[in-house]
């Protein structure tokens, strides 16, 4: 939960505070859990899901809270311009080639490393024997592999 808060915050502080704000969430809800599909962990990324939404609304309602001169800091180890272009440049081509991939292995991709499951565990969610998850996932980043060098 926290790594998929993460990845769409973009602040450990917001995806704590989020994971937080789930769990306390879950745990004043627990008697009204009912078992639905999937179970309990399904239930909880929905309560995590739904905090998501809310955060990202409100963060468009209100301004920022922090002094301007604070907001308007730049920490010592900011990188330069030339350097952060060319991270923005290698994500943009990372997610091309993520989006370029079949459906499958999106999904895969996604529940090993944004939900931080097992192969074991995207294996059942998938349909499929944890050796050809294992198998499925050596492709898919060898695949990757060969595209991120075309570019």
């Amino acid at each position: 939960m926290y790594g998929y808060l993460l990845v769409r915050t973009g602040r450990p502080a917001d995806a704590e505070e989020l994971t937080s704000r789930a769990f306390l969430n879950a745990f004043a809800q627990l008697g009204s859990f009912r078992g639905g599909p999937g179970g309990f962990g399904p239930w909880l990324m929905t309560i995590a899901h739904h905090l998501l939404v809310n955060w990202y609304r409100d963060r468009g309602r209100r301004p920022p809270t922090a002094p301007l001169d604070e907001a308007l800091a730049l920490p010592a180890s900011t990188p330069s311009p030339e350097s952060s272009l060319e991270r923005s440049e290698r994500i943009r081509a990372v997610r091309g080639a993520v989006r370029a991939l079949p459906a499958d292995r999106q999904r895969l991709l996604a529940l090993k490393y944004v939900q931080g499951l097992t192969n074991a565990q995207i294996g059942e969610r998938m349909g499929r024997s944890e050796g050809a998850i294992k198998a499925l996932h050596h492709r898919t980043l060898r695949q990757l592999e060969a595209t991120l060098r075309e570019v």
